[in-house]
C-alpha cells in the first residue's frame, strides 16, 4: 500500500513538473502563476499547493529536474571509453531530450541568461563538479592522442549549443522549414549532421 502511494505521488509530481515546464517556457516565470500551472496540469489548485507550496519551490523543481535529466544523458561518460561512442551516445541523447522537452530547455536558458537568479550559487554545487568531470575524460583522450588537441570546456560548451538549439530556437527552425516542425527523418539528419561535424572536428570519423 505504501509503495502505490509513493508511484502516485511520483507521477503526480512528474506531471505537474512538465505542466509546469510548459507554462513557464511560454509565459516567462513573471507572467506565470500557480493557477495556471493547475490549469495546465488539470488539478485544483489546492492539490497543486500540496505538492509544491509556492510559485518560487515548484520553479526551482523544474530546474533541478532538468539538470537531473541532463545528468542522465551524459552518464555515457562513465559507462564508455571510447570517445567516438560517448560524444555520439551524448550528442544522440541531448537532441533527443530537446525535441522531447523543448519547453525545459527554454526555461533552462532563460534562468541562466538572466543570472540564475532561482538557482544561485546552488548551481556551482549541482553543476561545476559534474561538467569537470566531463571535462577531464575529455582531457584524457587528449592526452592519449586519441583526438585532437581541443579545450574540452569549449567543445562541451558546442555540443551544448548545437543540440539545445533545436529547443531554444524551434520556431525559428520551423520557421526555416517552411513553417513546419521538423519530421522524423529530418531530425534524424541533423542529428547525423551534428554528431558528424563534432567528431570530425576532433579527428574522428563519425
Amino acid at each position: 500500500m505504501a509503495n502505490h502511494k509513493i508511484e502516485i505521488r511520483r507521477r503526480n509530481v512528474e506531471k505537474i513538473l512538465l505542466s509546469a515546464e510548459k507554462v513557464f517556457a511560454e509565459k516567462g516565470y513573471g507572467g506565470t502563476s500557480m493557477g495556471d500551472i493547475a490549469e495546465e496540469v488539470e488539478l485544483p489548485r489546492s492539490n497543486l499547493h500540496y505538492y509544491f507550496n509556492t510559485k518560487d519551490d515548484l520553479y526551482r523543481a523544474v530546474l533541478l529536474d532538468l539538470l537531473e535529466v541532463w545528468k542522465q544523458d551524459a552518464l555515457c561518460f562513465e559507462m564508455y571509453d571510447d570517445p567516438r561512442v560517448v560524444l555520439s551516445t551524448y550528442i544522440r541523447a541531448k537532441m533527443n531530450h530537446s525535441r522531447s522537452r523543448p519547453h525545459g530547455s527554454k526555461v533552462w536558458a532563460d534562468e541562466i541568461i538572466h543570472g540564475a537568479p532561482m538557482l544561485g550559487a546552488s548551481l556551482d554545487d549541482s553543476l561545476y563538479s559534474w561538467a569537470k568531470m566531463k571535462e577531464a575524460k575529455i582531457r584524457q583522450w587528449i592526452e592519449d592522442k586519441r583526438i585532437l588537441a581541443v579545450e574540452p570546456s569549449a567543445l562541451l560548451y558546442m555540443i551544448w549549443a548545437s543540440t539545445q538549439h533545436y529547443a531554444d530556437f524551434s520556431h525559428q527552425v520551423a520557421i526555416l522549414n517552411d513553417h513546419q516542425a521538423l519530421s522524423e527523418l529530418q531530425f534524424e539528419r541533423a542529428v547525423q549532421t551534428v554528431t558528424s561535424v563534432i567528431l570530425r572536428g576532433i579527428g574522428l570519423e563519425p
